[in-house]
C-alpha cells in the first residue's frame, strides 16, 4: 500500500476536494471564459457594428470551448506536456456528446482522463505514442460512455431549475440570486457551475443579479476600509477576496446576501431580466462586467431571433439598477445598521495588500 502511495505521490496524483472542485473547476471557468464567452463577446460586436471578421472570429473561439475547457482542467491538475495536449481532443469529445451539459461531461472526464494519463506518463521507453494513446482512448472512451447521460442530466437540471423559475419567479428569483451569489464569494467557480447547468432565461438573470450583489456589495460597504483599490478588486473582479475575512467575521457576508435576496426578486418579476447569452456569464457578476455583457448579447440574440422587438429604455434602468446601485446602496444601508449594532466591527472588511 506505501508503494502504490509512493507512486501516486511521484505522479502527482493528490486526491483532494480542493485540487478537483476549486481548482480545476475555477480552472475550466478559465477555459471557457477563453473560448465560448470570449467569442461571444467579439460576435456580439461584430454582429453590432457589421464586421465580418469579428463574427468570424467569435465563431472560431466559440468552436474550441471543448478543448479549451478540458486542457484547462489538466493544466490545474500539473499534467505533463502529452497528457495536456492529449486532452484537447479529450474536450472536444466530451463537450460535444455531452450536448447541452457538455461543461459537465468535460469536467468530470477531463479530471478522470488526465489523472490516468499521468500514471502512464513517462513509464515507458515509447512515452510519446504510450501517453497520448492512452489519454485519448480512454478519454474519447469515457466520453463515448458517460458523456451522453452525464450532459442529459446536467441539461435536465438546469432546465429544472429555469422551469421553476419561470413558473415562481419571486421565490426562485430569492433562491438563485443567493445562493449563486454565494457560490461566487466561495473559492469555486459559479461560471463553471452555471455553464455546467446551462443556466440560462429568466434563472441566469436573478444568478446576474445575486453575483452583483456580492460583489457590488462588498466593494461598497468596505470602502471605508479599502478605499478605490478594494473597490475596484471587488466590484469588477471577484468577491472572494473577502473569504478570509468572511471566516473571522461570518456577519460580514449578511449584507450583500441580504441585498441579493432583494434584487434576485426584482429582476426576475419587475424588470423580467433574463440571461440568453451564454450561460456561463450568469455567474460572472459585474467581473470585466461580463455578466451585463452577456445580458447585452443576449438582447441582441432576441432580436435576431424575433422574439424581442427592440431594447427599451426600461431594459437598462433595469440592468443598472439591479447590477450596480441596489447592491451598493442596499449592501452599504445594512452594513450601517450592522456597525451601528456592533456586529461588523472597523477593519473587518479590511483586505490585505489593498
Amino acid at each position: 500500500m506505501s508503494g502504490f502511495k509512493d507512486f501516486l505521490k511521484k505522479k502527482n496524483i493528490v486526491f483532494s476536494a480542493k485540487r478537483y472542485f476549486v481548482d480545476a473547476m475555477g480552472a475550466m471557468a478559465s477555459g471557457l471564459f477563453a473560448s465560448l464567452l470570449i467569442g461571444t463577446i467579439i460576435a456580439t460586436i461584430g454582429q453590432q457594428f457589421d464586421i465580418e471578421v469579428l463574427k468570424t472570429v467569435g465563431v472560431y473561439a466559440k468552436g474550441v470551448a471543448g478543448p479549451a475547457m478540458a486542457a484547462s482542467i489538466a493544466y490545474a491538475l500539473q499534467a505533463p506536456p502529452l497528457v495536456l495536449f492529449s486532452m484537447i481532443a479529450v474536450g472536444s469529445a466530451a463537450n460535444t456528446l455531452g450536448g447541452a451539459g457538455g461543461p459537465l461531461a468535460v469536467f468530470f472526464i477531463a479530471i478522470i482522463t488526465t489523472e490516468i494519463g499521468k500514471l502512464v506518463s513517462k513509464e515507458t521507453k515509447v512515452d510519446i505514442l504510450v501517453t497520448p494513446s492512452v489519454t485519448i482512448g480512454v478519454g474519447v472512451g469515457l466520453s463515448m460512455l458517460i458523456a451522453p447521460p452525464i450532459g442529459s442530466a446536467a441539461s435536465y437540471i438546469g432546465n429544472l431549475i429555469m422551469w421553476a423559475t419561470e413558473l415562481h419567479p419571486f421565490f426562485m428569483g430569492i433562491i438563485v440570486s443567493v445562493v449563486v451569489g454565494m457560490v461566487l464569494t466561495l473559492p469555486i467557480s459559479s461560471a463553471a457551475i452555471c455553464a455546467a447547468f446551462g443556466l440560462t432565461g429568466l434563472a441566469g438573470g436573478a444568478a446576474v443579479a445575486g453575483c452583483s450583489a456580492q460583489m457590488i456589495g462588498f466593494a461598497i460597504m468596505s470602502f471605508r476600509e479599502n478605499k478605490a483599490g478594494g473597490l475596484v478588486s471587488q466590484g469588477l473582479e471577484t468577491s472572494m477576496l473577502q473569504m478570509g475575512n468572511i471566516v473571522k467575521n461570518p456577519w460580514i457576508w449578511v449584507p450583500p446576501t441580504l441585498s441579493a435576496a432583494i434584487t434576485g426578486p426584482l429582476a426576475t418579476c419587475l424588470f423580467k431580466m433574463r440571461m440568453d447569452g451564454e450561460a456561463i456569464a450568469s455567474g460572472m457578476g459585474t467581473c470585466g462586467l461580463v455578466g451585463q455583457i452577456g445580458v447585452y448579447s443576449g438582447w441582441i440574440n432576441d432580436i435576431a431571433n424575433g422574439s424581442k422587438a427592440a431594447i427599451t429604455s426600461f431594459d437598462w434602468i433595469g440592468l443598472v439598477l439591479i447590477c450596480f446601485i441596489l447592491p451598493g446602496v442596499l449592501s452599504w444601508l445594512f452594513c450601517l445598521i450592522m456597525r451601528k449594532m456592533g456586529l461588523i466591527k472597523e477593519n473587518d472588511l479590511k483586505l490585505e495588500n489593498i
